[in-house]
């Protein structure tokens, strides 16, 4: 794992979560600053960023997107997204910096890489509520465009809260009947899919499995089941696309969800590195491989 890697993941989520803190449509320059910086970023490693603007709450509202063109199969794609909102009242270090620190991540790792079928990196704004779930989500309008423009999107991946750890026996939740099927600490990141989803997921699995020794839990279950939808992918769901959410399982594992106390220095970004590597490695292969 490089240093360089922990340092960059870190300096974003300090960025995002530190300094500009609460970044929602009811602080629409905290948003604007947040979408200008992870702008920058992708622009300062070589890549053009597409802006989908819209406006929500009477706040213009950007999606922030960048394409690695597929060299084999250009009209298939596979699109890995990080909202990078926050609830009011949170700096939002693990929901969802971290994941944002991720998806930078990711595309550093991929610099230079030429993919057999098309890769997207895309931050979304306007996850959280009052978009969430019937509102104006970025992930909503970015999947309605892809669907009336007949995207062949193969996968979805939705980075959800990425940083937060923990070893102690017992501090991993589950909803009901889960924890008999799972582990008990909190060292482990999570695909989450729906039953449609989960031959998709399963290749993300085997992906990541193979490129890495990152500590991984899967399931595919009902999308009704707290916390199984809440997420980006949730809109591709409903566009018609195979979606999964990768996750540390938010509100199961950690206590300063959603809240005052969501801040960079409660994250271990070590374990973030090592994870970005792996998904980085993950999504090489799905780019690369046959019959996605």
């Amino acid at each position: 794992m490089s240093e360089n890697l922990v340092a960059h993941l870190t300096g974003h989520v300090e960025r995002l979560a530190g300094e500009i803190g609460e970044r929602n449509v009811y602080r629409p320059a905290a948003l604007d600053e947040a979408a200008r910086y992870i702008e920058s970023e992708f622009a300062g490693l070589g890549y053009a960023v597409n802006r989908q603007t819209y406006v929500a709450r009477g706040v213009e509202s950007a999606n922030l997107e960048v394409v690695l063109p597929g060299q084999r199969w250009p009209d298939e794609s596979v699109v890995v997204g990080a909202h990078y909102d926050t609830v009011p009242g949170s700096p939002g270090a693990d929901d969802n910096a971290s994941a944002v620190a991720g998806l930078l991540g990711i595309a550093r790792l991929l610099v230079g890489h030429a993919p057999a079928r098309t890769l997207k990196l895309v931050a979304f704004v306007n996850e959280e509520p009052p978009f969430f779930f019937f509102g104006k989500m970025g992930s909503k309008v970015y999947a309605q465009s892809s669907r009336r423009r007949h995207e062949n999107i193969r996968l979805m991946i939705s980075l959800e809260m990425l940083g937060y750890y923990r070893d102690e026996p017992g501090s991993q939740a589950y909803p009901p009947l889960f924890r008999h099927f799972h582990p008990d600490c909190g060292n482990f990141i999570a695909f989450v899919s729906n039953f449609r989803s989960r031959h998709a997921m399963r290749r993300a699995e085997q992906a990541f499995r193979r490129h890495s020794a990152f500590p991984l839990e899967t399931t595919a279950t009902f999308g009704w089941i707290p916390g199984v939808a809440w997420s980006d992918h949730l809109s591709f769901w409903r566009a018609g696309y195979p979606a999964f959410m990768c996750t540390d399982t938010a509100f199961f594992r950690n206590p300063h969800y959603h809240s005052a106390e969501d801040t960079p220095d409660k994250l271990d970004y070590p374990r973030l590195a090592a994870l970005t590597e792996g998904l980085a490695r993950m999504c090489k292969a799905l780019a690369d491989c046959e019959g996605l």
